[in-house]
């Protein structure tokens, strides 16, 4: 909206036919309700403030108001009450002035967590815990509180969840550093989110912040049941649902102390990359390799956290025995490359890895284009396109030629979807690719992966 979130026309009656945008409203209808826009030297400094001393927690209801367009801009499923964001925003106003009333009071309570799961790389099945929308709003409410106090704590190699850094920043540190250090000890652990302490968790969020309500309501979402798909309700003594808006700056808070502060103090001399739960660290010689395996091992069993025996491994990255290891998506292992001078050698080098090959292949199947002869090629790029960019944005950053694989196969569909859309391609293969050689000679820019 900008600037002060009031709307003139509307306080005035409308004079003058001036028409109030949906937001400008829905803002109005909670000041109407009962709070006020403090000025501060006539410039409107976002804050509002609740009339009189009621309520025993000061929430602002501009807090609610931003937290719910970050819900609504991030989409999401719904939860266990059925409720998307859609049903929600028929009745804004009073959804938002009823959360914003109960977080207030204190008589908030969030509903149990949907259960969802989702098919792992590794063929296993990955648990999601999705809140509805309300408790959605409830908790980035208290991220917009947290996230500020907390970032500026966190490790500088901690890259998980955080603004400002990526996954692709975890990965070229972890591709530089892999060209000093011999040694890759690569962690995984058993269900992370789902093995949290609360009471250690609880502990470092009372080490930096003592505003009871945060506290009382990050309790509550800790404590909240996980709705089965039987409707049975389970859990609530320890983990924190992955898929809550709050759970990955917590998730972060928990190994900030359980592992980040304590390689600096335990092992200042080995570097790491975090990502969530992810982590590599870098070690000099193998038997260093060894101990810190042994060390973060005894020190994570001490937090409540067990490392994977299979997933969790060490990787020689120089001379002979160099082995491999995944990261991100990514493979790390020997690879061809070229020097300044156009010379070339062998690197320890990233690049796209065959599970998330493999993940994008079964993307593109499930869409079935090429049984889509209804559509148009212009129409079937439309459809690619946003999918095909975002892969390459990616996972084009490092060794761009390991997705060829893959723009073949994208290729390879487009040649199936012509031989059954056009007669005189049926059967005919051979065919069928000179006819898609000809249209990406001629028109570069119609597909992404084209014009590279």
């Amino acid at each position: 909206m900008g600037g002060p979130h009031e709307c003139q026309s509307t306080k005035a009656g409308n004079r003058g036919g001036a028409v109030c945008s949906s937001e400008e409203g829905s803002v109005m209808e909670l000041e109407r309700r009962g709070c006020i826009i403090q000025l501060y030297g006539g410039v409107n400094q976002g804050r509002e403030e609740p009339l009189g001393k009621a309520k025993p927690f000061c929430i602002s209801k501009r807090e609610v108001w931003d937290a719910y367009r970050r819900v609504r801009a991030n989409k999401g499923s719904y939860g266990v009450d059925g409720e998307s964001i859609e049903e929600f925003e028929e009745d804004v106003s009073n959804n938002l002035y009823k959360l914003w009333n109960r977080m207030s009071s204190g008589s908030y309570f969030p509903s149990p967590v949907k259960r969802v799961e989702i098919p792992k790389a590794d063929g296993g099945r990955r648990a999601l815990g999705i809140p509805t929308v309300t408790d959605r709003i409830a908790q980035t409410v208290v991220l917009g509180r947290l996230e500020p106090v907390l970032d500026r704590r966190f490790h500088p190699d901690s890259y998980g969840y955080r603004p400002g850094k990526s996954a692709i920043d975890a990965v070229r540190t972890a591709r530089e550093r892999c060209w000093h250090y011999e040694w890759v000890l690569d962690l995984d652990m058993k269900a992370f989110f789902d093995n949290i302490d609360h009471g250690l968790l609880m502990r470092a969020v009372r080490k930096h912040t003592d505003e009871t309500w945060v506290l009382l309501y990050i309790e509550r979402w800790l404590n909240a049941r996980v709705a089965q798909k039987d409707g049975t309700l389970i859990g609530g003594e320890k983990g924190t649902p992955q898929g809550g808006v709050i759970s990955p700056l917590l998730a972060n808070l928990f190994m900030h102390y359980a592992f980040d502060a304590w390689m600096q103090r335990s092992c200042p001399s080995i570097p790491f990359e975090r990502f969530a739960d992810d982590v590599i660290c870098h070690c000099t010689t193998e038997k260093q390799a060894q101990w810190a395996r042994s060390k973060i091992k005894t020190r994570l069993e001490a937090c409540g956290l067990e490392l994977h025996p299979k997933k969790t491994k060490m990787v020689r990255c120089r001379g002979k025995g160099s082995g491999s290891f995944n990261f991100l998506g990514f493979t790390f292992r020997p690879r061809k490359a070229k020097n300044r001078r156009g010379e070339y050698f062998v690197s320890f080098l990233p690049a796209v890895s065959n599970k998330a090959l493999k993940r994008m292949r079964q993307t593109l199947r499930r869409m079935g284009l090429h049984r889509r002869t209804d559509l148009s090629l212009k129409d079937l790029a439309n459809l690619l396109n946003p999918l095909i960019r975002g892969w390459i944005n990616y996972f084009g950053h490092f060794y761009r030629s390991a997705l060829f694989r893959l723009v073949q196969h994208v290729d390879w569909i487009l040649i199936r979807w012509a031989k059954r859309k056009y007669k005189r391609l049926r059967k005919r293969t051979r065919k069928a690719s000179y006819w898609l050689h000809r249209i990406r000679t001629n028109q570069t820019q119609l597909l992404v992966h084209w014009s590279y």
